[in-house]
């Protein structure tokens, strides 16, 4: 990798619109220079916003693509109408044609992870890739997949799945041997699917593998911080991640409902203003921005759909972050040190990318 990072962006994703993308380029850039930018997206209306940021401007390219996926496409549609011609599919082409480091989007996730597996394919030994979110908890941050991309799964692919995990973990933690814990129903040994279990027997005799594993953890034990990587399947992990951002959005309603309530309350928000904002914007999943695409030969980020520009530039850092810290090496080291892995099963089907 050249000293010199290049990003590759999606600039139509999301629901904000490229100014979004740009204003958070341009916030990323003052803070990290020495970067370059290729947005892919529709010219004429790429070109006057740039215009407003010389710096940015500087340091970009503009790949001109008429073809924008919709939020709202299923992912063999999108695959279908935008291969080889729409801003998502040219971002990902840039990565793999190695013109640029990282791809990133805020656009449709199934989408995204439907052309990503497509263009850049699965590395040898992963069976499919997973979506690796950063969950905020009471000790420090953990890294939590698969949160969407592959419904189901084999033990084979959960042991896949805790070493994409510890490697990120090192990539973005700096850690040497990270803990791991698979997502069950309770901790005893006798309980959860056959799936976690096999996972578990396996994971239970690893050694030197970059990861040490600490056994089952429930799903309080997310956000205790309990392990550095949490391990489930995309179905489990999606709901879980639904959930917790749906209990951050109510505890935040609950706690301004009752800030109001009385002058005394009002007074007390007055003086705890700018630790209320600290919160609400550590609560808030278009704030603390961006997962991982994780087991592809390159990197993918994606953003939050919803998200503004410094959010973005929050997914900017992580995409920064995971090419700096040599993510697909330490993926690639920890297949390595695991030696023999049992097989997968026989799967015929295409891979599901399900909408997070």
């Amino acid at each position: 990798m050249s000293q010199t990072i290049t990003i590759s962006v999606d600039a139509m994703g999301g629901d904000n619109g490229p100014r979004v993308v740009l204003d958070g380029a341009r916030m990323f850039l003052t803070e990290r220079p020495g970067l370059n930018f290729i947005f892919h997206g529709r010219q004429e209306e790429l070109e006057p916003l740039i215009e407003e940021f010389p710096d940015l401007k500087k340091v970009s390219t503009i790949r001109h693509c008429d073809n924008v996926i919709a939020m709202d496409a299923k992912p063999s549609q999108a695959l279908r109408k935008g291969r080889g011609n729409s801003s998502m599919w040219a971002a990902l082409q840039s990565v793999k044609d190695e013109e640029a480091d990282v791809a990133i989007s805020c656009g449709n996730t199934g989408a995204l992870m439907a052309m990503a597996t497509f263009c850049l394919r699965p590395m040898e030994g992963i069976a499919r890739p997973a979506i690796a979110a950063i969950w905020p908890t009471l000790r420090a941050d953990t890294v939590v997949l698969d949160v969407g991309a592959t419904v189901g799964g084999d033990g084979r692919q959960l042991v896949d799945f805790s070493i994409l995990g510890a490697a990120m973990a090192r990539a973005l933690f700096d850690m040497k041997s990270p803990t791991v814990g698979l997502l069950n129903v309770g901790t005893e040994e006798v309980k959860g699917l056959d799936a976690v279990k096999e996972a578990a027997q396996f994971l239970s005799t690893a050694t030197n593998a970059g990861m040490t594993y600490h056994g089952f953890v429930e799903g309080d034990d997310i956000g205790k911080g309990t392990v550095d990587v949490v391990v489930t399947e995309g179905f489990t992990g999606n709901i879980a991640l639904k959930t917790a951002e749906g209990t951050a959005r109510q505890v935040g309603t609950y706690l301004r409902m009752a800030l109001k309530e009385t002058l005394i309350s009002k007074i007390g928000a007055f003086i705890a203003r700018s630790a209320l904002r600290a919160l609400r914007r550590k609560m808030d999943p278009r704030t603390v921005n961006g997962g991982v695409f994780l087991g592809l030969n390159g990197i993918v980020i994606k953003s939050h759909g919803g998200t503004d520009a410094v959010g973005f530039k929050s997914a900017l850092g992580l995409a920064y972050e995971m090419v700096r810290n040599r993510l697909k090496d330490k993926i690639s080291e920890g297949m390595s040190r695991l030696g023999p892995l049992p097989e997968h099963e026989a799967d015929d089907k295409e891979l599901e990318a399900e909408s997070t």
